[in-house]
């Protein structure tokens, strides 16, 4: 009989710092033209978002982006950027993990970060830092985006299917607020605008608790590796957002083979959807003729936090994992660079 790997737990932390309205205001005084600072307000207005969090504290008599603060005058170096991330990403990740409750027993860890490098890496940070033993193995996911928590996730699920007695903690941890860069044109920043820090955890194994992954699916779309990209620049990672992302979604899943290899044969009652913004889940929801609550996880997690990039999924599964409504079955899925579509199927332990 095949092992099933199964998600037991999600733990999640955000950092104490709200900075989204903060963001509005400072992006709109750095539009020149009024009828554009007018149309961002209002796109702003209308993101689905209420609040984001940073690793970023305010500085002594100073907010971030005030005279004194880190983004004043001349934009960060990418040095000063990752020196920030060596020192926040593994404390959020350790107070994702703190979430989980108790942790013993753990074979392997997967880390999934893509805003930040250091090494040692945040694999081995944490795994010194809970004091686990020197012969976990170690996995680390970098630079996938959106989708890395899928990756960590569907890596956790062969480990665990290869090796029945592993338990694999998988975290991801993202710190998006450290790559605010200084652009004055509107596409820049409302992709920034869609942005925040988060750090998720999950323990996998094969206890028939929580929820087991069934299957996974990745897919590559054509003609699209323009429209999600991250460049590493000397002040940071600078992301590229087309504003034709949710269409080519749509069009996507208008595909059948696409369709197929997504949605299987079994019932979907349950949808965690990447939270990548409004409009991407608008476009899911309108793709696949979704009722308005099938995706309602999804837009809380956005509405809360924003867009933790690889970490929002999990935030989505965590919210899933503790309805009682008698949902069975369910589909993950996650937009990111490529463009591709990463995900899997899973449904309630039994």
């Amino acid at each position: 009989m095949a092992v099933i790997a199964h998600i037991n737990r999600v733990g999640t932390a955000t950092p104490s710092n709200e900075v989204h309205g903060l963001f509005v205001e400072w992006a709109k005084g750095r539009i020149g033209d009024r009828r554009t600072a007018a149309l961002f307000a209002r796109m702003a207005d209308r993101s689905g978002i209420a609040q984001r969090w940073s690793v970023l504290a305010p500085e002594p008599e100073a907010r971030q982006i005030d005279p004194g603060g880190f983004y004043h005058g001349a934009s960060p170096t990418t040095a000063r950027r990752m020196s920030i991330y060596a020192e926040e990403a593994p404390r959020l990740a350790l107070a994702a993990i703190a979430r989980l409750g108790p942790i013993e027993g753990v074979t392997h860890i997967v880390v999934a970060s893509c805003t930040g490098f250091v090494a040692p890496g945040v694999d081995q940070i944490i795994a010194s830092r809970l004091g686990l033993s020197a012969t976990v193995e170690r996995v680390l996911v970098g630079f996938m985006g959106c989708y890395a928590g899928v990756a960590a996730l569907r890596t956790a699920h062969h480990i665990v299917r290869s090796e029945p007695a592993a338990k694999v903690l998988v975290v991801t941890v993202e710190l998006c607020t450290l790559h605010l860069q200084h652009s004055t044109e509107i596409e820049p920043l409302l992709a920034m605008l869609q942005f925040g820090d988060g750090a998720a955890a999950a323990i996998v194994s094969a206890e028939p608790k929580g929820l087991a992954i069934t299957r996974t699916f990745s897919t590559a779309l054509p003609d699209s590796a323009e429209m999600i990209r991250w460049e590493i620049g000397d002040t940071g990672f600078a992301m590229h957002l087309a504003g034709g992302v949710p269409a080519r979604i749509a069009d996507s899943l208008a595909q059948p083979e696409t369709r197929a290899a997504m949605l299987g044969d079994g019932p979907v009652d349950m949808w965690a959807v990447h939270a990548g913004g409004r409009s991407v889940l608008d476009a899911v929801e309108r793709a696949l003729s979704l009722p308005e609550s099938a995706l309602a996880e999804s837009r809380a997690v956005l509405f809360a936090k924003g867009n933790m990039s690889s970490a929002t999924l999990l935030f989505v599964l965590e919210r899933l994992m503790t309805r009682d409504d008698g949902a069975a079955g369910g589909i993950a899925l996650a937009f990111g660079p490529g463009m591709a579509a990463e995900g899997f199927g899973f449904r309630r332990a039994r």
